[in-house]
């Protein structure tokens, strides 16, 4: 049976050769993409603009332009862009590295085997979304090989394992990673209850996951389900249980062994049965060995370990946050829309993000907000009217110094490129000789002669 026209992921190629670009898209069609073949990149542009696509495949040499500039354009004028692999020749591989740095997703060198292009290709459209969306907030963690590892892997151990560690640094997206294993278990309308361990005050943790009966302590007017009963028949996800007091790891063993609990001022055991999954930015191994975590309550919440790496070990997820990001915004102001600047988000790229993924969101989210325009450049993270004493938490002045400071080292690099002719620079940049003049002056950019 033919499969569906709208379940086939959709892919845009851009490829002058004739016989080469008739041959590729014969191939992509017989393995299941529905192909728009472009010769053009004008043609392509247009395309990208009107329609939603998994993949773009393009050669860097054109007839009209340059494939790699027609990626940095499209960057800067499309809120969001598939990703983009790029076809080279030998002669052009310095300029597929240097857009890999810019955000493009693969390149490959000709001659290549198309069985393996199609298999890059194949990965690519996956990450992204299958049909050419971006759906983060449902299967998609990431497009980093870090990330699509455990991607591939949560589906098997959703419907396997019981238990599930999830360790990483703060703000890595260790509960998104628990909330995609609960949608893989096989029942993803069961209930999925999130407890930050850290956040709840010891006194009241005990009644907090087991509940409790009606008059068991003053102010208890009415019976209350705790947790671990909220949780039946679904998943349950203790965050920071390495903030878990040592007598209430004892408890939680017991109700991991035995699947039943008792609430507070019962006699009466109460069944519960539910997937746990445990998340931590400490180390249990090194806290069971100094005594402040359980060694049996660690062997039994340890069954699977998965590690989330921090943002500044996968690059690669940088930029696709972003654009998630921005897109987001743009989707809840549909007349305040915003893209970004692809000088700044190689910086963004560049940052260590010390706070991960959810530094980067408020950056953003912030960055959005506060911009005058709808071009996020450097100012929109960083503006020239605040004072870096005055920013909050979620933008630190060290990524506003390094975003200025790769906004002048940019401007640089292309000074000389046009040496240093100030129209021709500017219209390279896309700005007018003004507000070129303007951003040397507040950088504090010389010519070479010190003019």
């Amino acid at each position: 049976m033919a499969r569906p026209q709208e379940a086939m992921p959709r892919l845009c190629l851009i490829e002058d050769d004739e016989i080469m670009g008739e041959s590729l898209a014969e191939r992509f069609r017989l393995e299941g993409f529905d192909v728009d073949w472009w010769r053009r990149g004008a043609e392509a542009a247009e395309a990208l603009e009107k329609r939603r696509y998994a993949v773009v495949v393009s050669d860097i040499r054109l007839p009209d332009c340059n494939g790699g500039d027609l990626f940095l354009e499209l960057g800067a004028r499309l809120p969001m862009l598939p990703p983009f692999l790029f076809l080279t020749a030998y002669g052009t591989i310095d300029r597929a590295v240097e857009l890999l740095k810019a955000g493009a997703a693969d390149y490959v060198t000709k001659p290549f085997d198309p069985d393996a292009l199609v298999a890059r290709v194949r990965s690519l459209a996956q990450d992204y979304g299958g049909a050419g969306g971006s759906d983060m907030d449902g299967d998609a963690l990431g497009v980093s090989p870090a990330m699509r590892r455990i991607t591939e892997t949560l589906p098997r151990l959703a419907r396997n394992a019981s238990a599930l560690l999830i360790t990483g640094e703060s703000g890595v997206g260790k509960e998104h990673v628990a909330q995609f294993f609960h949608r893989h278990t096989g029942n993803p309308d069961a209930p999925f209850v999130a407890v930050n361990c850290a956040a709840i005050p010891e006194s009241l943790l005990e009644s907090e996951l087991f509940g409790y009966e009606k008059g068991a302590f003053s102010g208890a007017v009415k019976a209350k389900r705790g947790y671990f009963e909220q949780a039946h028949g679904g998943t349950l996800l203790l965050d920071e249980i390495g903030d878990m007091p040592l007598h209430m790891q004892v408890k939680l063993l017991r109700v991991l062994q035995e699947h039943k609990l008792r609430r507070l001022g019962s006699e009466a055991p109460t069944e519960v049965n539910f997937r746990l999954v445990c998340a931590t930015h400490q180390d249990l191994k090194a806290m069971v060995d100094a005594g402040t975590f359980r060694d049996d309550l660690y062997y039994r919440v340890h069954v699977i370990h998965l590690r989330i790496p921090p943002l500044r070990e996968r690059p690669e997820d940088i930029r696709w946050f972003v654009h998630h990001f921005v897109e987001s915004f743009n989707r809840a102001h549909p007349d305040e829309r915003r893209r970004l600047d692809p000088r700044t988000e190689q910086a963004l790229m560049s940052y260590s993000w010390p706070g991960n993924v959810r530094e980067l969101k408020h950056a953003v989210e912030r960055a959005c907000i506060l911009s005058p325009g709808p071009l996020l450049g450097a100012e929109a993270f960083f503006g020239e009217g605040l004072e870096a004493g005055k920013t909050d938490e979620s933008l630190s002045p060290s990524l506003a110094e390094y975003l200025i400071s790769c906004e002048r080292d940019y401007l640089r690099m292309m000074l000389e490129r046009h040496h240093w002719h100030m129209t021709h620079t500017a219209e390279a940049l896309g700005i007018t000789r003004k507000t070129l003049w303007e951003k040397l002056r507040r950088l504090g950019i010389e010519g070479p002669e010190g003019d």
